[in-house]
C-alpha cells in the first residue's frame, strides 16, 4: 500500500466564538484523488488552509509526507508548502501582462530551484496538461479552462507531492469544467495526491473519494 501524503490526527480549530474542525482524522494516500464537500459556513475553507500550511490547528497533529507540521516554525513549514503542495484556486491569479510560459515560470520565483532551466521546465509543465499551443499567449487570449491549466501548469513546477484545489471549475462553463476534470484524471493515474474542496456535485463524483464537512465534523461517503 502506498505511504499517506496526508495524515490529519484529531485536527481541531477553535476561533474565539466557533469551533470551525472538530477532531477531524483523515488520512490521503499517495496517488489517492479527494472530494471535499460541505455548505458555506460548514469548515471547508479552515480544513484548506490548515492542509495548505497557511494556518495551524488548535490542536490534533497533522503530518505531510512523514514531516510533523504543528510544531514546525514559520520558515520551515513555508519552505515545506512551497516544496511539496501545489495550489489551484477558483480565480486563476494570472498576471495579465506576462504570457503562458512566463505566468508558470513565476512559480520558482520564490523558490529555491535554479534559475537555470526554468523555462525548459515550464515548458514540460504546460506540455503535462496540453497547453504547449498557448505557451507565447496572453491570458486574455485563453479559455476560461485554458487559463485554469495554465494554473494547474504552474501549480506543478515543483512536483509537489500534493495538488490542493479550491473550487477549481467555480469560474468555468460545464464544458471547461469537462476539460479540467479530464485532466485531474490524467494526473491523478499518474500518481499524483489530489485534494478538491468543492460544492459542486459534478466535480466530487469524478473523485476517487469524498468525504463531507458540516459545523467541523467529517465524515466519509462509503
Amino acid at each position: 500500500m502506498s505511504e499517506p501524503v496526508i495524515v490529519l490526527d484529531r485536527v481541531g480549530k477553535r476561533f474565539p466564538s466557533v469551533r470551525a474542525l472538530a477532531e477531524v482524522s483523515l488520512e490521503v494516500r499517495r496517488g489517492d484523488y479527494l472530494a471535499v464537500v460541505g455548505p458555506s459556513g460548514s469548515g471547508k475553507s479552515t480544513l484548506l488552509n490548515v492542509l495548505g500550511l497557511l494556518d495551524r490547528p488548535t490542536s490534533g497533529r497533522y503530518l505531510l509526507d512523514g514531516t510533523e507540521t504543528t510544531g514546525l516554525r514559520d520558515a520551515a513549514r513555508t519552505r515545506l508548502r512551497g516544496e511539496r503542495i501545489g495550489f489551484v484556486f477558483q480565480s486563476f491569479h494570472l498576471l495579465a501582462h506576462r504570457t503562458v510560459v512566463e505566468n508558470v515560470m513565476l512559480a520558482e520565483i520564490y523558490g529555491r530551484q535554479a534559475r537555470k532551466g526554468r523555462r525548459e521546465r515550464a515548458l514540460s509543465s504546460l506540455d503535462r496538461v496540453g497547453l504547449s499551443h498557448r505557451v507565447g499567449f496572453l491570458p486574455d487570449r485563453l479559455s476560461g479552462g485554458e487559463r485554469q491549466r495554465a494554473a494547474i501548469a504552474r501549480a506543478l513546477m515543483g512536483r509537489p507531492s500534493l495538488l490542493l484545489c479550491d473550487e477549481p471549475t467555480g469560474n468555468l462553463d460545464s464544458r471547461n469544467t469537462g476539460a479540467v476534470l479530464d485532466l485531474f484524471d490524467e494526473l491523478r493515474a499518474q500518481g499524483l495526491t489530489i485534494v478538491v474542496i468543492t460544492h459542486e456535485r459534478e466535480v466530487s463524483e469524478r473523485a476517487q473519494r469524498r468525504v463531507s464537512i458540516t459545523d467541523g465534523v467529517l465524515s466519509e461517503h462509503p
